[in-house]
């Protein structure tokens, strides 16, 4: 992998490398390429494209409905509250 296309990754992740720091990890760019290229060669012919390496199972509990948490338990670690609701910076701008 040249430099210019170390460059042009480390852009787009929005890193700031040095010229010591592009040499790098374009070695170490070029010898990870260089490995999934190996894994064209191996032959899969005939397998079947699979989601997971293992065979998974949902591990989610059946939905029930419980007693919510008291309102004054749930606001007691907050950083700031009016006594009924979370209070929170505002980051979205207003439109009129």
């Amino acid at each position: 992998m040249d430099i210019e296309e170390v460059r042009k990754v480390a852009s787009l992740a929005r890193l700031s490398l040095s010229e010591e720091e592009l040499a790098t990890y374009g070695e170490q760019l070029t010898r990870i390429l260089g490995y999934v290229k190996v894994l064209d060669e191996v032959d899969i012919e005939g397998v079947d494209p699979m989601p997971h390496a293992v065979d998974l199972q949902n591990v989610f509990r059946e939905d029930a409905e419980t007693e919510s948490l008291p309102r004054e338990d749930a606001l007691s670690n907050a950083c700031k509250t009016d006594g009924q609701y979370f209070q929170v910076p505002q980051i979205l701008d207003q439109k009129d």
